[in-house]
């Protein structure tokens, strides 16, 4: 039986952004950044091009958010993606739904696949919280 949390995210879940709530790793402080974000099945996964950034060092050191799509709020934790068949099935669903940066996506690919650039992208499941 699906949960509560993700049958309102299901209702919500066709926009194209969401609003991420994180925590700084060192301060603990709550921070927001609005991001893209994929539901398949019964999963939610978050996505970004760039490792670096503050949100995604923030949810690997302190993994506990929460999040708001439209009027719903959502809490849950990250878990980062390693596995490689885990990560093209992520990289699949970012096509999907964000197919207007498939030509951006797949030079960058085929760059890293090269050595010319390195792939500093990342990407987390959440698992939410039970209402």
């Amino acid at each position: 039986m699906e949960s509560k949390s993700f049958e309102r995210l299901r209702r919500v879940g066709d926009r194209q952004t969401l609003r991420l709530t994180h925590y700084g790793r060192k301060t603990g402080r709550p921070y927001e950044v609005t991001i893209w974000y994929l539901v398949d099945d019964d999963r939610l996964y978050l996505v970004s091009a760039n490792a670096a950034r503050n949100w995604v060092r923030n949810v690997k050191a302190r993994p506990a958010i929460s999040f708001r799509v439209g009027d719903e709020v959502f809490n849950g934790n990250v878990r980062a993606i390693t596995d490689t068949q885990e990560r093209e099935k992520v990289n699949g669903l970012v096509e999907r739904k964000y197919w207007f940066v498939i030509p951006i996506l797949r030079l960058g690919r085929f760059l890293a696949s090269m050595g010319i650039m390195r792939d500093d992208s990342a990407a987390f499941e959440v698992i939410l919280a039970d209402d």
